[in-house]
């Protein structure tokens, strides 16, 4: 199998050969290495002062791949050694890529720091890649590359048996190379779905480091991660819950959304602003016990277990996996005894009444009831202010008028594709007050961020009290 990249003389790229620095391979040499299965070899078929072209060429060794797969089966006995392997892209060129390309993967090129973070004209050609023209197109094209998907016939000389699921793969754009790379190193076993090794938990980080900056905001996140993790359903959702976060932080946080945010004076992304905005709200009204209600992953329960006073906090999911993730976060195995016995991490749906989270001081809702249906929202609201009836609720959720100062949000849509609403300032505070006077609770609202005067903040809090109105410092 070969994969071809040729980089273009341009602005960034004034000596096309420089590309060879950044492979961290010689143009003038041809070299080979071996990996799994097979042999390995880079080589350069064009060097000029136009262009620079670098080629990996896998040779796949067909018993050697037999002797040690341990991946998915062929359906019959002959296959394994009878098969396309040695021939078409696959999750073997990918693990090629990741050993022969390992520094250039991980934007590392000391000396040409600048050149790394440019990005260059670059020409990707694969001559042979699995998968529907269609479905290459859905997970190339989000990552701003031009695509030549040209379908492969089974037999020329007999059209009538139509295409095979293989196309001719070109992909044009203007990208950094370690971008590049992270692509193909990702998406070519997602088109493959037959990786040729064992696929565990390790595969969930190795996937997450080797996607970001760019996966927990494609759209098609929820294919990647099925395929990459070979269909397995717990591992899936592993990587969902922790892509989710991701997202939250890449939309709300990326240095270029915020319209009129400094990033030298304003160093804090809005998650944390937001997790700082509930803290402080925490230590103002000095609750003993507190549900994070959809926790997640975890991240605002070891800042809850910081605050003095506070004796019990529960984390709720209805997620095993996301209940696993917290524990592992909070590194629950190593907590002493005393420190475990103040957190309790507990399946719990919001939709259904649970005694356990009966007569607490507060329940938080941290960008939870926008991931709900609306017309399960009032489930919610009777069960978390009719059945748990805490002193006090604390909701944020998103202020859907800021998303004018993200500009993938410019033309419409929500900051999460689990979103299933947002709202305006004007609806949530609508909302806000007939649940506190139909559950007889007072509502304060305040901003969470910095206030645009047009718009409004990018996240709006509404804290309910049962008793009378507590004063919170702005």
């Amino acid at each position: 199998m070969l994969l071809t990249i040729t980089a273009r003389r341009s602005e960034a790229l004034a000596t096309p050969g420089d590309l060879g620095f950044l492979l961290h391979k010689h143009p003038d040499k041809v070299q080979s290495f071996g990996v799994y299965a097979g042999t390995a070899h880079v080589f350069y078929p064009q060097v000029s002062a136009d262009a620079c072209t670098a080629a990996l060429l896998l040779e796949v060794d067909p018993v050697a791949l037999v002797r040690g797969r341990s991946g998915r089966s062929d359906a019959f006995a002959l296959g394994h050694y009878v098969n396309d392997r040695p021939y078409v892209a696959s999750s073997l060129l990918a693990v090629a890529m990741g050993k022969v390309f390992r520094s250039a993967l991980n934007g590392q090129c000391v000396g040409y720091e600048d050149l790394v973070e440019s990005p260059l004209d670059l020409t990707i050609s694969l001559p042979t890649v699995p998968g529907e023209p269609d479905l290459v197109r859905r997970l190339f094209a989000p990552l701003g590359w031009d695509i030549q998907a040209e379908p492969i016939a089974f037999d020329a000389t007999r059209p009538e048996w139509g295409a095979a699921p293989l196309v001719s793969l070109t992909l044009t754009g203007s990208v950094r190379l370690a971008d590049a790379l992270s692509h193909l190193y990702v998406l070519l076993p997602v088109l493959d779905e037959a990786k040729h090794y064992w696929v565990g938990q390790d595969e969930v980080d190795k996937l997450l480091r080797a996607g970001e900056g760019w996966l927990p905001s494609h759209p098609e996140r929820d294919l990647i991660a099925h395929r990459s993790l070979a269909g397995q359903r717990d591992l899936r959702e592993n990587a969902l819950t922790r892509l989710a976060e991701l997202d939250d932080r890449t939309r709300e946080n990326g240095r270029d959304d915020a319209v009129g945010t400094d990033e030298a004076a304003s160093p804090r992304p809005l998650v944390r602003v937001r997790h700082d905005a509930v803290l402080k709200v925490v230590r103002d009204l000095a609750p003993v016990s507190i549900a994070d209600v959809g926790c997640g992953s975890g991240a605002l329960l070891g800042g809850l277990l910081k605050v003095q006073g506070v004796a019990r906090v529960i984390g709720t999911e209805v997620s095993d996996i996301a209940l696993s993730t917290a524990a592992t976060r909070l590194n629950v195995d190593s907590m002493t005894e005393r420190q475990a016995d103040r957190l309790s991490l507990l399946r719990s749906s919001l939709m259904y009444e649970d005694e356990r989270l009966a007569d607490l001081d507060m329940a938080i809702l941290m960008e939870v009831i926008e991931h709900v249906d609306p017309d399960r929202l009032p489930a919610v609201v009777r069960n978390v202010f009719g059945a748990m009836r805490p002193r006090h609720v604390v909701i944020t959720t998103p202020n859907v008028e800021y998303n004018v100062h993200y500009p993938a949000l410019a033309t419409g849509g929500f900051r999460h594709s689990d979103h299933r609403f947002e709202w305006t300032r004007e609806q949530f505070q609508t909302w806000a007050h007939s649940v506190a006077r139909a559950h007889e609770y007072q509502v304060d609202f305040r901003p969470v961020g910095e206030a645009d005067p047009q718009v409004g903040p990018p996240t709006q809090m509404a804290v309910f009290s049962r008793s009378a109105p507590v004063e919170v410092p702005a």
